[in-house]
């Protein structure tokens, strides 16, 4: 591979626990293999299910508090990060050279089958090498082509999993033009793109956010911002008495069973996210008698980010990104993240 060095700067985890497990290390820069592209790494974004499965936190079916990456057991030593920005340097066998050189987003799912809705079992960072390193490899038909997006490099960094994560969510609830969603953690990194996302595709939006951040989560585009330390239910009926058509909820926790009750009828309620507790408990009367659906949304499909791609291309999305690390303060970019007081996506440059 001409031009590319032999070796290469990446973060790794050799076992889970806190910020202190992730070492900066030179390793081998990865080789395309058939069907593969190599992408030089401008940016990468944080996630927190890079908090999580750094931790370990995922748990197992029958073990809750199991120690387990997204999917399972990781295989360590582990290259973190899901989202990446960068550009084409090298392809394996099979692959169109015309790539080489291509501004690219990688789809960071690892899928059960081919197909345009195929479901994501994997993710890069976790099941396979990520993105906090200098290069990394990626099959070719998961690089999408965005050399003429007028974002930045920062930008399109953020979109994978938050944005990927948004749309799916919003495709698996069928939001329509006109219907009234409900956001909770909307000033986070999926929450962020949920508003914009529901705005643009013309939802009346209602926005679940603390105090310092309201603001920033109106300008991303919510019609209503709901203060979460307030009974956010009473908000709710205050600005939508006549129900909402769909939640999009990254919190999950009380706040399931205190709203469903809230949902019109066919209202649907979709789950991507337990930051405010895995084990919840409602009226399933609520449920049955209204036609109302509880949908679970790990993702997206090949569908999905195809679409966010489109989006993307003609910049139809503002990403925020609220700050930028050097890679060899993957540590401190990850506790900032853990913080929880900045609104947008924290990137990091290798």
């Amino acid at each position: 591979m001409k031009d590319v060095p032999g070796t290469m700067r990446a973060v790794r985890i050799a076992q889970h626990g806190g910020p202190e497990v992730l070492e900066l290390a030179e390793v081998a820069v990865p080789a395309p293999q058939a069907g593969e592209v190599l992408v030089r790494v401008a940016a990468v974004a944080l996630n927190n299910t890079d908090l999580w499965t750094r931790e370990g936190a995922y748990g197992r079916p029958g073990d809750p508090e199991a120690l387990s990456g997204w999917r399972g057991p990781i295989g360590f030593p582990r290259i973190q990060g899901a989202d990446v920005a960068g550009r084409v340097v090298a392809v394996g066998a099979d692959v169109d050279e015309s790539l080489v050189g291509r501004r690219v987003v990688v789809d960071p799912a690892i899928y059960d089958t081919e197909g345009p809705d195929a479901n994501p079992v994997g993710l890069m960072g976790s099941e396979r090498d990520g993105g906090y390193a200098e290069y990394v490899t990626a099959p070719a038909e998961r690089a999408h082509d965005v050399t003429g997006s007028p974002l930045t490099d920062d930008q399109l960094a953020t979109l994978p999993t938050a944005y990927g994560t948004a749309l799916g969510m919003i495709e698996r609830g069928r939001l329509r033009a006109g219907e009234t969603v409900l956001v909770s953690g909307a000033s986070g990194g999926v929450g962020l793109a949920l508003v914009q996302i529901a705005r643009a595709r013309g939802a009346r939006v209602l926005a679940v956010s603390s105090g310092s951040k309201i603001d920033a989560v109106r300008e991303a585009g919510a019609h209503e911002v709901l203060d979460r330390a307030e009974d956010i239910a009473e908000q709710a009926r205050a600005a939508a008495p006549d129900g909402i058509d769909v939640a999009l909820d990254v919190v999950a926790g009380d706040l399931v069973g205190d709203g469903l009750p809230l949902l019109r009828e066919g209202g649907r309620w979709v789950i991507a996210g337990a930051l405010g507790g895995y084990g919840v408990a409602f009226d399933v009367r609520r449920l049955y008698l209204h036609n109302a659906q509880v949908i679970g949304s790990a993702m997206h499909t090949p569908t999905h980010f195809g679409l966010l791609m489109e989006l993307a291309r003609k910049a139809e999305i503002q990403p925020v990104v609220a700050a930028a690390f050097p890679l060899d303060q993957a540590a401190q970019a990850q506790e900032e993240l853990a913080r929880r007081r900045h609104v947008g996506k924290i990137v990091m440059h290798p």
